[in-house]
Formats: structure tokens, C-alpha cells, sequence
């Protein structure tokens, strides 16, 4: 089964130590029971319990401790954190968000040459911290270029910081804090290390309404050694934007871990609610919603699961996952956000019950597209590499499943942020051709116009200025890229035809959404809303695949999973 399920967690591990993790956290969760994580919710309870879970298990300090630094199984692997993800925010958004911010906070050490600091880090580890991310100020946001920490030499080759940062998680306990500034003497990019309990660090508030600590906190004449700088020059902005690359990934999985809960607890209820003499799922705009949150939930994991294999092979030749990576960011996340607005429509007032899953998933869905980048920056990003993808494939190696327990060493090496729009990819049809599906066929129809409408009616100049307009043209590559890389793990996982067709089915749907917009936009010329109009293409139709999805993967979660009261 595709979908996470705590109660039947059977999972083929590739060493004992990664399975022991997983059922250890699932058994600390469900041991607490949803009605403890409930009560911690509604009362904002710092995670203390969890924290200590975790250092008692020493379970950070074996996911997220490079192997150079670490002995046994420790090491940095990114299939195996996918796994963690998920069942983090399977549980909670917010015992998720203090792993999420303690990966950022190791990215700009392990990527450092700092051997002193890296060995500590090992160390504080292995004795339970967490770490901190000092990146984002109050008045310039992520704007690196704009911030104002600052550094200063002193005539002693010491360094003073001063500064603020705001909005970073686990800023009143981090043991490290990674922060981002510049040189006031050059101007250069600057990445150092501080410690929250530090007389000359104030924690100066949590400006957050929840269970995480996301902090506003101020360096004041905080004393520097060379000993706590990470990195400087260009080496300190490559470090702030290559660590983006390995966190924001994650928070596609946070979406992932929520929407399948939400969805065994939305069928539940829905499947065994009378109204009308009838069960609420006997309705017919039931099965479509709940089929369609079904179809877009899978989706969701398949192109995610395959993106984590292609950041393990990367490497200076093979950046493919530049392009994957933000897209588990951007295009999960929001899935993620139609995924839950379909359940609630199923359950409607039940969503807003306090004793519910549903309550917190509804309203922590919305925060993931808003983080480590908003979908706009990161859709920027993407559309850099349309041009090479469609007109300029290269060739590689066939990949598969990258599951074996080996250290992913490229992400903390992965060299200078420049150059993207040379990356290439190898040629989407490779996947498309390999499938015999009727809403794959029609999918490909639509990726035809779309390339004659890149091809003969590009956008003019004032167009390649209005980045909404720039918004739906990503869009609709990205359905391109999304749509390829399910396909090529539909068959790494062996997954039932009927649900790719029935995933296409919505892709269909999609593509034709944004055609239309497209099609709409006020700048459009006639020539861009003719071949609009040819990518606008309905499903087709096949009410036996329908009732089988529906039967055989959809109703058929029902009654599987119910958390532990």
C-alpha cells in the first residue's frame, strides 16, 4: 500500500536501526494518543516530551549526523528522513517543524569546512539538541541581499555581532543557531554560529501562536572567533541557498504525513454517517470528492518519492533534482492544500471539531506553500529550466529506487547556486511513451500544445514582465514534469493502472484549468487563445476504472487507521 499506515507499518527497511526508528516514533505517538496531542495543541505545550523522546533514542542524532562524523548507522539519508517526515507531521505539524528547523540550522555546517564546529555538532547531537536556521529578517524577509546582521572586526581578530533575525524556529533552545550577515568591513556574505543561552543572545519573543517557538532574536556585541565562522563570500551565500535546496524539500512531506491522516479520519466519519436514509459516501459527489483527494494524495507521493531518488544521484553532472526539488515544495505542498479542501467538503462542520485530527490539518495545510520560499519564488525558479527541458534533453543513466543505507554526501557539497539554466533532463517522453493509458494519451495531446504554443506563440516581451502571467505558464509545465516522474514510479512500485488513469484523470482536468487562464489573461494575443483552446481537453470517461478505484484503493481504506485516544 503506497499510503502510510501507523497501524500496519510493514515496510521493507535496508537495515534494522532505520525500521527500529520508525516503529519507536510511531509507538511514542500513539503511546501519547490524539487526545494528549490535542490537549498540547490547544494549549500551545512546548514538545518537551517528544524532544526527550528523541534524545533518549539519540534518533536526530542517527538521521541527521553525516557519516564522516558519526559511527554505526548514523548518516544523512535522504530516503530514510522522507520516511521520518511523513510520520512527523503524520501526527503534528509542529513535532515535524522542530526536526524541519533543525535540518536547516546543520545545512550551512555540513556544508562548512569548519571541522571544530562539525565535530561539536556531532557531539550536541548525540546529547539531544536541536538546531536553528538565522536566516530571515523582520523587515527583508529571506531578501539576502538586504540584511542587516552584521559583523564586525575587532582589533584582536575577534569579531562583534549585532543584529536581529525573526521568524526562526527553535530559536529559544537551539544549541546552535546558523546566522546569515555580512562583514562590515567588506560587504562580504557571512555565515556563523551562535548559542541561545549566551548572555549576549536575547530571545526576544515568539511571534507565533502555536506550540512552535518561531522566533524574533537579537545578537547584542556577541563575541566572534574565527573558530565560529562557517563560511564567508560567496561560499556563505551558496551554503544559505544550497541548504534551502535540502530543507524545502521537506516540506512536501509534511504534507504528505498530514492528508493521509486527514483522509483515513474524513472516510471514517463520512462512512459512517447517516443522512437521508443514506451513508454519506452512497452520494455521488462523495465518492468524486473523496476519489479525487484519493487520486491527488498518491500523486502526491509518487512524484516526491521520486524526487528523493533523483537528489541521491546527483551530482555535479547530474542537477536534475534542481528542478524536482522545488517542485516537491511548491506543487505537493499546495496538492496537499486541494487535498484538504476536498475532505472538508465531504465533512464540512466536522472539520472545525476540536477533538479532531482534521482541525489541526486544516489549518497547518496553509503554512507549508509559505515557507522556505513562497510557490511564486520558487514557480521562478522552475521556469528557468523549461527551456532545456522541452527542446534540449540530455542523456543519463536510467535510476532506480534509491533506497540503499549510504550517506548522501553531494548535499552538503553541492557547489556554486549559478548556472541553471544550463542544467538538462532527460527527454520526458521516455516515461510518456512506456504507458498505454487513455488519460495519459490525452495528457500528451495536451504537452503537444502547450510546446507549439512555447514554439509559435511565445510570450512577447511585456508578457515575460507580468509574472502572473509567467505563474500559469509554469503551471502547466510543471503538470509536464509532475506527470513524468508518477509514471516512472508507477512502475518502480507497481501501481494498479486504474489509479494512474485516474491520477491522469485530474491531470487532464488541471492542464485544461490553466489553459484557460492562460487563455484569459488580458495580454493574451489571438494566436496564444487559439492554441489555449486546443489544450483545453476533457477526461475520458470510464465508469468501470471509476467504481474500481473507488471499491478497490478508496472505500477500502476505511475503518484502517483511527489514532490511539
Amino acid at each position: 500500500m503506497i499510503l502510510l499506515n501507523p497501524k500496519k507499518h510493514e515496510r521493507e527497511y535496508p537495515d534494522e536501526r532505520s525500521r527500529e526508528i520508525m516503529l519507536k516514533t510511531i509507538g511514542f505517538f500513539e503511546g501519547k494518543g490524539r487526545g494528549k496531542v490535542k490537549k498540547d495543541d490547544h494549549e500551545r505545550v512546548w514538545y518537551s516530551d517528544f524532544l526527550e523522546f528523541e534524545k533518549k533514542e539519540e534518533i536526530f542524532s542517527t538521521l541527521l549526523t553525516p557519516s564522516p562524523y558519526g559511527s554505526g548507522d548514523r548518516r544523512w539519508d535522504t530516503w530514510r528522513n522522507c520516511e521520518f517526515n511523513e510520520i512527523l507531521a503524520f501526527y503534528g505539524l509542529a513535532y515535524w517543524y522542530t526536526w524541519q528547523v533543525s535540518i536547516l540550522g546543520l545545512g550551512p555546517i555540513w556544508m562548512s569546512d569548519n571541522e571544530e564546529v562539525k565535530r561539536n555538532t556531532a557531539r550536541l547531537l548525540a546529547d539531544g539538541a536541536i538546531f536553528a536556521f538565522g536566516l530571515s529578517e523582520k523587515e527583508h524577509g529571506a531578501d539576502l541581499y538586504s540584511s542587516e546582521m552584521a559583523l564586525s572586526p575587532q582589533p584582536d581578530g575577534t569579531y562583534l555581532a549585532n543584529g536581529r533575525k525573526y521568524y526562526i524556529g527553535n530559536a529559544n533552545e537551539a544549541s546552535l543557531v546558523s546566522t546569515f550577515g555580512k562583514m562590515t568591513d567588506t560587504g562580504d556574505y557571512v555565515f556563523f554560529v551562535v548559542g541561545s543561552k549566551h548572555g549576549k543572545y536575547e530571545c526576544v519573543k515568539n511571534v507565533v501562536n502555536s506550540q512552535n517557538f518561531v522566533a524574533e532574536y537579537a545578537l547584542n556585541d556577541y563575541p566572534i572567533t574565527e573558530n565560529d565562522i562557517l563560511s564567508k563570500g560567496r561560499d556563505a551565500w551558496d551554503a544559505a541557498l544550497n541548504t534551502v535546496n535540502v530543507g524545502k524539500f521537506n516540506l512536501g512531506w509534511a504534507s504528505i504525513g498530514m492528508c493521509t491522516h486527514a483522509f483515513y479520519e474524513a472516510l471514517d466519519h463520512a462512512s459512517n454517517r447517516r443522512l437521508f436514509d443514506h451513508y454519506v459516501t452512497d452520494f455521488t459527489h462523495i465518492k468524486q470528492l473523496f476519489t479525487d483527494a484519493y487520486a491527488r494524495l498518491v500523486a502526491m507521493k509518487l512524484f516526491a518519492l521520486r524526487a528523493a531518488d533523483y537528489m541521491r544521484c546527483a551530482s555535479p553532472e547530474d542537477r536534475r533534482y534542481l528542478l524536482y526539488n522545488p517542485m516537491v515544495k511548491m506543487k505537493v505542498t499546495t496538492q496537499g492544500e486541494e487535498v484538504i479542501n476536498l475532505l472538508w467538503d465531504v465533512i464540512a462542520a466536522k472539520g472545525f471539531e476540536k477533538d479532531t485530527y482534521f482541525e489541526m490539518a486544516a489549518r497547518d495545510i496553509r503554512a507549508l506553500p509559505k515557507l522556505e520560499g513562497t510557490v511564486h519564488v520558487n514557480m521562478a525558479l522552475i521556469i528557468k529550466f523549461m527551456p532545456n527541458f522541452f527542446f534540449n534533453p540530455g542523456k543519463f543513466p536510467d535510476i532506480s529506487t534509491m533506497t540503499e543505507p549510504k550517506n548522501d554526501n553531494f548535499l552538503f557539497d553541492q557547489g556554486p547556486t549559478k548556472g541553471l539554466g544550463k542544467i538538462q533532463f532527460h527527454d520526458y517522453d521516455l516515461a510518456y511513451d512506456g504507458i498505454d493509458l487513455a488519460n495519459v494519451s490525452v495528457f500528451r495531446e495536451q504537452i503537444e500544445g502547450f510546446k507549439e504554443f512555447l514554439l509559435n506563440a511565445p510570450p512577447d516581451e511585456a508578457q515575460a514582465k507580468d509574472f502572473d502571467f509567467l505563474l500559469i505558464l509554469g503551471e502547466l509545465f510543471t503538470l509536464v514534469t509532475y506527470g513524468q516522474l508518477i509514471i516512472e514510479n508507477a512502475g518502480l512500485y507497481v501501481v494498479a493502472d486504474d489509479i494512474i488513469d485516474q491520477i491522469f484523470d485530474f491531470m487532464v482536468r488541471d492542464f485544461s484549468k490553466f489553459a484557460l487562464q492562460l487563455y484569459s489573461k488580458t495580454s493574451s494575443t489571438s494566436k496564444q487563445m487559439e492554441l489555449c483552446l486546443r489544450m483545453i481537453r476533457k477526461p475520458v470517461v470510464d465508469v468501470a476504472r471509476y467504481e474500481r478505484v473507488w471499491t478497490e484503493h478508496v472505500f477500502a481504506l476505511k475503518g484502517q487507521y483511527q489514532m490511539n485516544d
